[in-house]
């Protein structure tokens, strides 16, 4: 995201809305953020994919398609971006309900450069 360090104050912006300038201070660490990757192999059903992406990660069923296609196609795909925990979490309700359904299916997480 794009900042200007000196934001200067003026009345209004584009939409006509009042610019609000908030305090911003100066470089706090945010919490590292984790991309959840789902992996393609040759055996789970394309279905339990979309299946998993709506579960868990709450796409609609057109967004969940187009992940598994890529996940197809590329070998693997982000499904989100999360905090750690919660990055953690979603990986292992993944391969949890995989695993229950024996489908090989695996998630993975890496930290966001």
């Amino acid at each position: 995201m794009h900042q200007h360090v000196h934001m200067m104050a003026g009345p209004e912006n584009d939409d006509g809305d009042t610019v609000v300038v908030t305090d911003v201070k100066p470089k706090t660490k945010r919490p590292p953020l984790y991309k959840v990757l789902l992996l393609n192999d040759d055996y789970t059903p394309m279905e339990f994919v979309v299946h998993v992406l709506e579960r868990f990660f709450g796409l609609n069923h057109a967004q969940a398609f187009e992940i598994m296609l890529t996940v197809h196609k590329k070998g693997l795909a982000v499904v989100g971006v999360f905090s750690h925990e919660i990055a953690e979490t979603k990986v292992a309700q993944v391969m949890d309900y995989a695993r229950r359904h024996q489908h090989p299916l695996q998630c993975t997480m890496e930290k966001e450069e």
